[in-house]
């Protein structure tokens, strides 16, 4: 348990600090085709100016389908109807709701930026740390959540992680939108300079502290593992504090996407008290 008082974020280097060398990665990834679909994850798309093209069922006469229409004409997206068949193979046979919307490339911040761009709003900011994740359906669950928890933002590896695919995009139902995603090299350096930025680094683990005497105050970052291994050994020992989800049953494992969702939930309880 962390008895002592860290300096709140600044999100400046303390003098005299050696300087974390800044990535100097793409901040942008070519996605399959750039394609979302789904309805939900195609009007978040367009409000925030990413709609390229818009890509109706033909047959289709539902009242959202009209509602679609006249946002991409105030947005100036052109529409073009087409046949079921051409919308399976366009979201590789999602559940696309007869609606497929081609965007500009999902544009990933760096650390340096995402740590700019939150000093704008708080001083205490809650990051997620995301090890590996490499099913797009827990990564678009975690995503979802996030949003709804005030999370700050996530921090993914550029390597042997999934990115903001469209499958991804259409399970977090548009909050992929909301909430800045940072990918960066070496999740080992990013925690270091997360620490020079006085953040708590939080890990998960089978043995650690009850979640439930989490005291998540203050400028925090949590790590997710792995869905089949967990948390990489190379960061157990980065980590402030380890947190574990209790379990009575007899699988003792969660699914990521719901051990992220408690320990979010959890953060944001601690975070804003009632009353």
């Amino acid at each position: 348990m962390r008895n002592e008082k860290r300096p709140p974020f600044k999100g400046k280097k303390k003098k005299n600090e050696r300087p974390v060398r800044k990535e100097k990665e793409p901040t942008a990834e070519i996605i399959d085709d750039n394609f979302v679909f789904g309805h939900h994850a195609t009007v978040e798309a367009i409000q925030q100016g990413r709609g390229n093209k818009l890509f109706l069922q033909e047959d289709s006469k539902a009242e959202k389908v009209e509602q679609l229409k006249l946002l991409a004409k105030e947005n100036a997206v052109p529409v073009k109807w087409v046949p079921k068949q051409k919308l399976d193979t366009m979201s590789d046979h999602g559940v696309h709701q007869g609606v497929v919307l081609a965007v500009t490339a999902y544009e990933y911040l760096t650390l340096d930026e995402l740590l700019l761009q939150t000093k704008e709003k708080t001083e205490t900011p809650f990051f997620l740390i995301l090890d590996s994740i490499e099913d797009p359906h827990n990564f678009g669950s975690i995503l979802r959540t996030a949003d709804a928890t005030g999370v700050d933002g996530i921090i993914i590896p550029k390597h042997r992680a999934v990115g903001i695919t469209p499958v991804v995009t259409k399970a977090s139902t548009g909050a992929v939108e909301y909430v800045p995603v940072a990918r960066v090299t070496n999740l080992s350096q990013s925690i270091a300079q997360l620490k020079e930025n006085h953040f708590w680094i939080f890990g998960t683990d089978m043995k650690g502290t009850d979640y439930r005497q989490w005291n998540s105050q203050g400028a925090i970052a949590l790590i997710i593992g792995n869905e089949g291994r967990g948390m990489s050994q190379g960061l157990h020992k980065e980590v402030d504090e380890l947190l574990t989800i209790p379990m009575g049953g007899h699988v003792q494992s969660l699914n990521a996407g719901v051990a992220a969702g408690l320990l979010m939930y959890e953060a944001y309880r601690g975070r804003n008290p009632i009353g």
